[in-house]
Parts: C-alpha cells; sequence; structure tokens
C-alpha cells in the first residue's frame, strides 16, 4: 500500500460549507476521500498541459451565440482546419439564440490546445472548456 501523507488546507467559510453539502449529498464518509477525488479531477483535468507532444483523448465543450455575425462560418473553418484531430461533433440548441456543441478530439496535447485556444477567442463564445483525460 502506498504511503500517505497527511497535510493541512485552509478553506473560505462558505467554500467548505458548499463542499461539505455536496460531498454529502453525494454520499461521500469522508472529507478526506472527497477532497482526494477532487484533487485528482483537477490534477487530471490539468496534467495533459505538461507534456505537449503526448496523444490524449477528451471533448471540447462550447457555448456559443449563434447569432453572432460569422462565428458559425468561422468556428466551421476551424473545425476543417483541425479535422485530424477531431473525431466528432454534436451539435445542441440550447434556445432561442444559444448552441451546445462538444467537440471529441483525440491527438498531440499542443494541437488540442491550440483549437482550443483559437476556438475560446472567438467573438460569440460565452463558455469553453476543454476536458482532457490522462489516465
Amino acid at each position: 500500500m502506498a504511503k500517505i501523507v497527511r497535510i493541512g488546507v485552509t478553506f473560505p467559510p462558505d467554500l467548505l460549507e458548499d463542499f461539505d453539502a455536496i460531498t454529502e449529498k453525494m454520499g461521500y464518509e469522508s472529507r478526506s476521500k472527497a477532497i482526494q477525488d477532487a484533487v485528482r479531477l483537477y490534477v487530471s483535468e490539468r496534467k495533459w498541459l505538461q507534456d505537449e507532444n503526448a496523444h490524449q483523448t477528451g471533448v471540447i465543450l462550447m457555448v456559443y451565440d449563434h447569432d453572432t455575425r460569422g462565428l458559425e462560418s468561422d468556428l466551421t473553418n476551424s473545425q476543417h482546419h483541425h479535422q485530424d484531430l477531431i473525431s466528432s461533433t454534436m451539435h445542441i440548441h440550447l434556445g432561442e439564440h444559444d448552441c451546445l456543441e462538444v467537440i471529441a478530439v483525440k491527438g498531440k496535447s499542443s494541437e488540442i490546445r491550440h483549437l482550443s485556444d483559437e476556438l475560446a477567442t472567438r467573438r460569440g463564445v460565452k463558455i469553453l472548456k476543454s476536458m482532457i483525460v490522462t489516465v
């Protein structure tokens, strides 16, 4: 069994209250296990940034205003330019003006990050989140 390291962590009271409420609702028996899982997720979400040449798999989730002039064409052009990275896309209409696009990606970390940054900086893109799985 791996050695366990004990650390101390400080939290603003409102953050800890929210964390405890969520972990209780999820059924965690200990705060330590919930914090370990949260840190594991944090590391997994960012570890892909360490090795620019590593091959990764994940999704880019994007919410955008489809009424923004030229945006849909720009997004399509970006995706065609990076077609070697993109395995699949899914488009969902969220309402009158907003769309959700989920883009499954697979390739070098640096190229995925470049595509993610390229899409995120477009006028009309409201939210962009990359979830790259590092196991």
